[in-house]
């Protein structure tokens, strides 16, 4: 076709070097024009009735495939075909030209064709995501795995498509230089080891709470790639955890909270041990007149008083025999309370426990699961629940305990007299008279 269009010059009166080069850029221009055209044929038609086509089907996958413009970077092979094509018809007698021309549409359609390539990947892991099984195995990290090895692989064939040159060879050379790369990729290979026992043993999801104290970290997981974990902490903060992190540090997985349809209540009230004691006839009766509480007390007399009339035991004493005590009937008030509580589970784990008495009181533990698990929630129930306790202490003739502050110890200072250890002098008419005694 050059040799055509070259004669055709000549004959209109140009010298035959002149033609030649006159001939070249006329049909360098073609080319360039048919690519131009081919490629706007692409967007404005081809690629605006595949998105037509698209919007009106009724399967969504398809959108998913426009949305991350896998059909645009297609489109994008179109001048580059066009240019692979037409320029050994019309530079046939330029082989050189002709083989670097066609060595660089290849490599173009390549690069193109990677992205592409990565864009279905994305494509593909956007339509996995609305499964609800990609919660339990995401594949982010083995996506992005896939795509390392499809960016190697493309760049390899291109620079072996510029070089003209075998991609075994390219492949000879990066087997010398293995060592090198493992270096240069250990957090990516750590990373990818750490995404396939993250996935295969389920010890991370994406939507998790995970609490990782070495990472000051505690917060809902957002995303799971290849190299790191993102984590929404609570005070909306973003923490960015190496992948590999997770397997070889201990971290705290909340899952099994959120699965068991319950969240823990642990906390203990210290009492006051100087008010525990045997309950007294007015106690008992007063007591009595709490409804949650009868059903225990009936029941609880009867019993003590059958051990102790079986045994002849001498109640004068109240060391003989068995008794009610403040804190145990107490304690049974608060198992009464709670089983009452609609918010708390009775089929989980329920325990009113005494603790080992400390220079803090005897902790009586409260260890139940209520069922909201909403942490605002959760905290009001836990909340209503030891505001309550606390304000029925004095029912019971209970206190709780609590260190001496600065306005209890200055309530004792006209007691004890003034720090320097003087002793002042009772004003007068004072009861504790002239030796200034403690009353």
């Amino acid at each position: 076709m050059m040799h055509i269009l070259q004669n055709r010059l000549i004959a209109a009166g140009l010298s035959e070097w002149s033609a030649r080069q006159a001939s070249m850029l006329i049909a360098t221009a073609i080319i360039l024009l048919l690519a131009l055209l081919a490629d706007m044929a692409a967007k404005k038609l081809i690629l605006k009735g595949i998105a037509r086509i698209v919007r009106k089907s009724a399967n969504r996958w398809d959108d998913i495939f426009l949305e991350n413009h896998v059909f645009d970077r297609l489109s994008r092979l179109a001048p580059a075909i066009v240019v692979y094509l037409l320029v050994p018809l019309f530079f046939l007698s330029s082989p050189r030209l002709v083989s670097m021309v066609e060595r660089l549409a290849v490599a173009y359609m390549l690069v193109i064709g990677m992205l592409a390539v990565l864009a279905a990947l994305d494509a593909a892991l956007d339509i996995y995501r609305r499964f609800d099984v990609s919660r339990e195995r995401p594949i982010r990290g083995y996506i992005q795995a896939v795509k390392l090895i499809v960016f190697f692989a493309f760049a390899i064939l291109a620079i072996s498509a510029l070089l003209d040159r075998s991609p075994t060879i390219l492949l000879g050379g990066l087997g010398a230089l293995t060592a090198v790369l493992i270096l240069v990729f250990k957090d990516t290979i750590l990373g990818f080891v750490a995404s396939v026992q993250l996935s295969a043993n389920q010890m991370v999801r994406r939507g998790d709470w995970i609490s990782m104290p070495k990472f000051d970290t505690d917060g809902d997981v957002i995303d799971i790639t290849l190299t790191t974990v993102k984590v929404r902490n609570w005070d909306k903060t973003i923490s960015t955890i190496p992948t590999y992190a997770l397997i070889s540090n201990a971290f705290r997985n909340w899952r099994g909270m959120e699965e068991s349809g319950g969240r823990r209540i642990k906390r203990p009230i210290n009492i006051d041990m100087n008010t525990i004691r045997f309950c007294d006839d007015a106690m008992i009766e007063r007591s009595r007149k709490i409804e949650i509480l009868r059903p225990y007390l009936d029941r609880k007399l009867e019993e003590v008083a059958a051990h102790n009339a079986a045994h002849n035991i001498d109640r004068s004493v109240e060391a003989n025999g068995r008794a009610l005590t403040n804190v145990g009937t107490f304690r049974a008030y608060i198992e009464a309370y709670l089983h009452a509580n609609p918010l708390i589970h009775d089929d989980m784990t329920f325990l009113v426990r005494q603790l080992a008495p400390t220079d803090k009181g005897l902790p009586l533990e409260i260890y139940v699961f209520s069922k909201d698990q909403v942490w605002a929630n959760y905290e009001a129930i836990q909340a209503d629940i030891f505001d309550h306790l606390l304000a029925v202490l004095p029912v019971f003739d209970l206190k709780v305990h609590q260190t001496p502050s600065g306005s209890d110890l200055a309530a004792l200072s006209p007691v004890l007299g003034p720090p320097d250890g003087r002793i002042t002098p009772p004003p007068p008419g004072d009861s504790r008279g002239k030796h200034g005694g403690h009353p």
